[in-house]
């Protein structure tokens, strides 16, 4: 899978992989307003849409690591729908406010994130595994053996 860097640095998904499902949002970047991006961020039912997630694949396992820092796990959800793709979804809440309080800034975002993957057919969709350590989501999914075929050489006459 190809990295294609975007103009702050941050990596993302190369827009034609066929494994992401990602809104891609071709004016993210950009100084404008009203783009794909702003329009997310400010929904309060998306403002924590960009749940960062890390997906490598092993010689025995694909591996998903996903950044939910303050999260416990029962506000974490793991599934596999139709048997090929898989979403990681949780919400974190907003915490709660006294009247007395007096806020000076607000940084830390709340709301529903939702990232959805399209899991190759190498994948061992029952056997999914899934941790939280330390604010870190680690999802496993073994890889299907695929057997080599047996080459037998065949001497030549003549």
């Amino acid at each position: 899978m190809s990295i294609v860097p975007n103009f702050f640095g941050r990596r993302r998904s190369n827009v034609f992989d066929p494994f992401s499902l990602d809104v891609w949002d071709p004016f993210e970047g950009f100084p404008f307003n009203n783009s794909l991006s702003d329009q997310l961020r400010s929904s309060e039912s998306s403002s924590f849409v960009n749940a960062n997630i890390d997906w490598k694949e092993t010689a025995d396992a694909h591996v998903f690591k996903a950044d939910v820092p303050g999260l416990k796990k029962e506000e974490v959800k793991v599934e596999v729908e139709d048997d090929r793709v898989l979403q990681i979804s949780g919400e974190r809440n907003k915490e709660s406010e006294e009247k007395n309080d007096t806020w000076h800034r607000v940084e830390r975002s709340s709301g529903k994130f939702m990232r959805r993957f399209r899991l190759p057919e190498n994948a061992k969709v029952d056997q999914v595994k899934a941790a939280m350590e330390n604010g870190v989501l680690t999802v496993t999914l073994p890889k299907i053996e695929v057997k080599k075929p047996d080459v037998k050489s065949i001497q030549i006459s003549g």
